[in-house]
């Protein structure tokens, strides 16, 4: 059986375990914090049948998946005979330098040392470890179990087998790897993400649009397409004779936009008081909560939808 050691138990860490342990492997938990990878389990069991309900754990009832997840006290236990280690400590690169240092001590020599960071660069704190070669950055979107997207981020000496072998797991347990070919600042999706959110307050700082029509441009009209394929596949099929085409008719039309983009927005500025307001008007800061767990079942519904009806 793969067994797998998830060094963290926030959101991110919960989710992976939920990844791995549905897709057959043994899980172990661990934490530094007191408590933190007992209540993590505890978070775990109590979702656990939402996802059956969703028909999300690849036919495995919630007790077997739970009895894959096990909680262990010390750092040694979590990674002993483990085939992949996923770190999910904070984004401090102090912590992470220090704690990959310990992974790279404890861990067998052909266990592959994967990062969930979403922000350092992996040869930021892989540089002095002997077995550097076999670490990478597995960058989830959160939250894994329901987003299945990972982004792959080699060091420049982390070895092509470790790329190749984190890949298979991923496409194993059910992600969807993507490869960088070298690591950049925000990997892709967060300077995609980034590209996006600079325009978002742009528009509103220009006092052009109000937070809730911007929001209403993504959910109600780009996510539409963009929920079942990417931005090339939807200019693809945007124009009679594909993306040349596309590029052909409004390159000029976007160009004259983009002019017009260079300064960044200014997001804690006067921006951020109208979107907050906006926000909190639409929700109070007290059901926060209760609409991240709505979030989390329409994502469990769109999740069931992809799995049965995007075979392409």
């Amino acid at each position: 059986m793969l067994s797998v050691g998830v060094i963290g138990t926030g959101f991110i860490g919960r989710g992976w375990a939920v990844c791995f342990a549905r897709a057959g492997a043994e899980v172990r938990l661990w934490d530094p914090a007191p408590g933190a990878a007992d209540a993590a389990r505890g978070y775990i069991a109590d979702m656990l049948p939402d996802l059956a309900a969703a028909d999300l754990l690849g036919g495995n009832t919630p007790a077997a998946v739970l009895g894959r997840i096990r909680v262990v006290d010390d750092l040694a236990d979590a990674v002993q005979a483990a085939s992949h280690i996923q770190e999910n400590a904070p984004e401090n690169l102090e912590l992470k330098t220090l704690l990959f240092r310990q992974l790279d001590v404890l861990a067998s020599p052909d266990t592959v040392i994967a990062s969930s960071t979403s922000a350092l660069l992996p040869s930021a704190f892989t540089q002095e470890l002997p077995g550097r070669g076999r670490c990478i950055v597995a960058h989830p979107v959160n939250p894994p179990h329901l987003i299945p997207l990972v982004e792959l981020v080699p060091a420049p000496w982390t070895t092509a087998e470790t790329l190749a072998r984190t890949e298979g797991l991923m496409h194993q347990i059910g992600q969807s790897p993507v490869r960088l070919e070298h690591e950049i600042d925000g990997f892709l999706l967060n300077r995609i993400q980034a590209a996006v959110l600079d325009e978002a307050f742009r528009l509103v700082d220009s006092g052009l649009a109000s937070a809730g029509a911007v929001d209403a441009c993504l959910r109600d009209g780009l996510a539409l397409r963009w929920v079942f394929m990417g931005p090339f596949e939807t200019i693809d099929l945007n124009a009679p004779q594909g993306v040349r085409d596309y590029v052909d008719r409004y390159q000029p039309m976007f160009r004259r936009m983009t002019e017009t983009m260079r300064v960044s927005a200014d997001w804690s500025g006067p921006a951020l008081d109208r979107i907050e307001a906006d926000r909190r008007a639409r929700l109070p800061r007290e059901e926060l909560r209760e609409r991240q767990m709505w979030r989390d079942r329409q994502l469990m519904a769109l999740a069931t939808f992809r799995r049965h009806s995007l075979q392409a």
